[in-house]
């Protein structure tokens, strides 16, 4: 009897047509921002002729300089309080059998992931308010601990995969051999979940970065990011410069994922 073939959906009709429309959808209108920040004109679907003047005008903006600054203050503190939380809440989750309560917590940890960021960015802008009119204080630690707030899954992910996929043998060694859990977290866990730390780390950073929506809600007067700095450009004279911004930008984003996809990718 004839030996059936196992379903292979790269045979079906038309798959090599769809994926390639699939593809040239999703990247051509990235290809024509990165083209377009090299503009000469000053109109954003004109072209002018190959420049980099955009490139050096939004270098030397004060207001992108400084909306810069912001967003990887933010960033870089949101994603540190988020992998510490996270990389807790993996070693919470995974370093013990099961107990009560277990799904719920990982309904909550993941809730962001799970309720649209219009709901979250709401919920945020309420909670803070209130605290700014008890206290008086605008600073930017309310977007820090927005942004915090809204990448704890982002790095929880990662960390507790790399959590499931450790041989706690040696960790039993530890123990047996007299080392405290403190000592055998800093001599043994954490040395080999590193690399699962860092890469939730990035991503929470780039999360982090490009974040628009609880931005907006949450910010004070003067708390632009990058992002909400190039909404604001939308709404007035718009330049290849926010092409240039965002080429930038997302330069950065493709050099952090890269790396957050080397460091966890299946070695041999």
């Amino acid at each position: 009897m004839a030996r059936r073939r196992s379903f292979d959906v790269t045979r079906l009709p038309g798959f090599t047509a769809i994926a390639i429309l699939a593809f040239v959808l999703l990247y051509a209108p990235i290809v024509t921002l990165v083209i377009y920040s090299f503009n000469g004109s000053s109109s954003v679907n004109l072209w002018g002729g190959f420049s980099l003047q955009w490139y050096r005008i939004a270098f030397e903006n004060e207001a992108v300089q400084s909306a810069a600054v912001r967003s990887f203050v933010i960033a870089a503190s949101a994603s540190m309080i988020a992998t510490t939380v996270a990389t807790l809440a993996a070693l919470g989750t995974t370093r013990r059998g099961k107990f009560p309560g277990q799904t719920i917590i990982y309904v909550m940890i993941n809730q962001p992931l799970m309720v649209p960021e219009i709901v979250t960015a709401v919920a945020l802008l309420i909670f803070f308010a209130s605290i700014k009119i008890a206290t008086g204080y605008t600073g930017l630690g309310y977007l820090i601990l927005a942004h915090s707030a809204f990448c704890v899954p982002f790095a929880y992910l990662p960390i507790r995969a790399r959590l499931e996929g450790m041989d706690s043998a040696m960790e039993t060694a530890a123990a047996d051999l007299y080392a405290s859990p403190v000592q055998t977290f800093r001599h043994i866990t954490l040395p080999l979940l590193m690399p699962g730390v860092l890469a939730g780390a990035m991503l929470a950073f780039v999360i982090s970065l490009d974040d628009v929506i609880i931005t907006e809600f949450v910010k004070s007067a003067g708390q632009d990011t990058l992002p909400t700095y190039m909404l604001g450009q939308l709404r007035r004279a718009l330049t290849p410069e926010v092409n240039a911004i965002s080429t930038v930008l997302l330069a950065v984003t493709i050099v952090i994922l890269t790396a957050f996809f080397l460091m966890t990718r299946k070695r041999d």
